[in-house]
């Protein structure tokens, strides 16, 4: 999985991010990211006719991200779907989103790393097999320190009338935003490839390293 080495640079308003060059971006509209992503998926197979037999599941995991990447408010969703010889394709997502909180007095809430990742809970797996979650500090390039939480961990499926969840590997980067009280650029990374959890945790931390804010 060291294909990501290849990048291209996103810019967005406020931000910019560089990606693996595979990677695909699309529109998260719910008015049009459906016909979107169908037209991404058919080119892609143009380009690549082996990939026909995943047309399907490229389809729905790209369509399921763009929902959830709707949802959470996000300017910016890239996704890999790749197969690497073997019988399921590899996938995983990175989003940006514009966050922020306030206090139950109506304060916005610290941005500080080091208070936010003191407020930041991890958890220990019992077991083998169990999910679980670490909290630190991160250093970003010409950005500077960020909280971060990253970890295997039970993620709640939107909307959903069961209460159901979906185990993924979760890397969230909590970027304060210079002159927001209360804003932080979230950039998270997530893949349902659970053994490959190491290498996706390396893949989303180079990605996350090259954020930048915009002058």
């Amino acid at each position: 999985m060291a294909r990501y080495m290849e990048t291209l640079t996103i810019e967005r308003g406020g931000f910019r991010i560089k990606v693996p060059e595979s990677w695909w971006e699309f529109d998260v509209r719910p008015e049009s990211r459906d016909d979107s992503i169908r037209r991404m998926v058919d080119e892609r197979i143009r380009q690549r006719p082996e990939l026909a037999k995943y047309r399907d599941t490229y389809a729905a995991f790209l369509q399921k991200a763009a929902a959830d990447a709707w949802k959470s408010g996000a300017l910016y969703c890239g996704c890999m779907a790749e197969a690497f010889g073997g019988d399921t394709p590899i996938t995983g997502s990175v989003t940006v989103s514009i966050v922020g909180g306030r206090s139950a007095t109506g304060e916005p809430l610290s941005t500080d790393p080091q208070t936010m990742a003191g407020q930041l809970s991890t958890r220990e797996a019992k077991k083998e097999g169990d999910a679980w979650r670490k909290v630190t500090t991160v250093d970003i390039p010409g950005v500077g320190p960020a909280a971060r939480t990253y970890g295997i961990e039970d993620i709640a499926v939107p909307d959903d009338a069961l209460n159901r969840t979906i185990r993924a590997v979760l890397m969230q980067t909590f970027v304060p935003v210079p002159g927001q009280e209360g804003k932080v650029a979230l950039v998270a990374g997530s893949s349902q490839v659970l053994d490959l959890a190491d290498s996706f945790f390396d893949i989303f931390d180079a990605i996350t390293s090259t954020f930048r804010f915009a002058e």
